[in-house]
Order: C-alpha cells, then structure tokens, then sequence
C-alpha cells in the first residue's frame, strides 16, 4: 500500500490530476451503469450502427487522448469495484468530451468458443486512430453500435 501511494506521489502533477478524475469518474459510471439506464446513459451521444471514419485529430489532441487512457487503465486496475470495458469506455467519453477531444465508442460482440449459444460483449472508444480504452482483444468482437460525440 505505502508503495502505491509513494508510485503516486511521484506522479507529475498533471497525470495525478487524472488520475483521481479517471478514478472518481470510474465509480459514478459504476454506479450509473448500475442504476441507470443504457439508453440515459448515452442519450448525449450520437448514435449510429455502423463504423466511423477517423477523425483527424492534432498531436497534443493525440497525446491528451493516449494519457486519458493510460490513466484509465491505470485506475481501472485499482478499483474495489468493476471497472470494466464499458465504465471505462463511458468515462473516456466523458474526459475527451471535457477536453473537447472528438471520438468514438463501439460496442461489439462474439460468440465465446467453448459455446457457440452464448455471446460476449466489448466496448472500446478510439480518438483519431488511437485506441484509448478497451483495445485488448477489440479486433475479435463483430461491432453492432456505434457512439460517436
């Protein structure tokens, strides 16, 4: 624990600063994911089912998105709740969004292997043509929607 925190500590500023957001963020998306509905929950995005085109974004723009979801990542792992692919796909959404960053997020899906009658999920978001969360095993799901803002 001591160890986690001094590894914090030594953070710059910046990255500590997103950090406690993307952390914060992670456990009200939690929550909402819980008790609202997925619909509420993306009624300020665009919705559409199909891939998106790639949006040209600048190199800070870049740069903002590939730590926003180093962070996320980061703070995902150290949650006592579940922060998987879909709260962290919902609060990359919101901390570009904040940053005025545009992007996208996909929701997928895949028959699992050892049963061909059950299917899993996946969500990812994408800046540009940077993965920034959920880009670990993205290429396997077939995507079915589309959240762009």
């Amino acid at each position: 624990m001591i160890q986690k925190f001094k590894k914090f500590t030594a953070l710059p500023s910046e990255e500590k600063k997103l950090f406690l957001e993307a952390y914060s963020t992670l456990g009200v998306m939690r929550l909402a994911i819980l008790t609202i509905s997925f619909k509420t929950l993306t009624k300020d995005l665009i919705h559409t089912p199909v891939r998106s085109k790639a949006m040209n974004l600048s190199e800070r723009e870049l740069h903002t998105a590939r730590a926003i979801g180093r962070v996320i990542t980061q703070a995902a792992a150290h949650t006592p709740w579940e922060s998987a692919c879909l709260a962290q796909s919902l609060v990359a959404q919101r901390m570009l969004r904040k940053r005025g960053i545009p992007g996208v997020f996909y929701l997928g899906v895949a028959k699992e292997e050892e049963n061909t009658k059950k299917i899993k999920a996946h969500a990812w978001s994408q800046c540009g043509g940077v993965i920034v969360t959920g880009e670990a095993g993205c290429e396997a799901f077939r995507v079915i929607s589309v959240f762009e803002w």
